[in-house]
């Protein structure tokens, strides 16, 4: 199952991942409006979902900078907070490195792994920037409830966008 043919030389595989890295962020941010909020935090579900078929597609670090870019620009037109950038990174961090350890056809499931990524790791690293010294127990429980309530859909609508039968393909014929 190829989601996507990158050129055998490095310089433009490269080229071709900071392009698909910018659609990524592109598209997700034009996405932004549909958002509610859930306590300090606003919970995005098409950002989770954009963060598993970056992950497969391009990789952890690449799905990681977009995951970036995106709550940069979120951050900047005031559609996102603070809290939008561990709870993006971490959810395509683990997509990415789930991916790597999977057969190309089974691909698809590393979309589970953000959910888990974005509501421990995520969600302790928002705690700490949101909370008090006292509060960080609290904070990381509401928050990580707040996370999966996002990336538990976020990641579902993107593994399924991943199994979708594309054109051309052996494996979907």
């Amino acid at each position: 199952m190829r989601y996507f043919q990158f050129d055998a030389d490095p310089r433009r595989t490269q080229l071709q991942k900071m392009t698909l890295a910018a659609l990524f962020a592109a598209l997700t941010v034009l996405l932004s409006p549909v958002s509610f909020p859930v306590g300090p935090s606003r919970c995005f579900p098409f950002q989770h979902a954009v963060n598993a078929v970056a992950g497969v597609i391009l990789g952890p670090f690449w799905a990681c900078g977009a995951a970036f870019v995106t709550s940069l620009v979120r951050n900047t037109l005031g559609t996102g907070t603070l809290l939008a950038f561990p709870g993006s990174m971490f959810g395509a961090l683990a997509v990415g490195f789930a991916a790597k350890f999977l057969p190309k056809r089974r691909r698809f499931w590393a979309a589970l792994a953000e959910p888990p990524a974005t509501g421990t790791l995520g969600a302790g690293v928002a705690a700490f920037i949101a909370s008090t010294a006292g509060g960080w127990g609290a904070m990381f429980m509401t928050l990580s409830v707040a996370f999966l309530i996002s990336s538990v859909p976020g990641a579902i609508i993107g593994g399924f966008l991943l199994r979708l039968p594309r054109r051309g393909d052996p494996a979907s014929e």
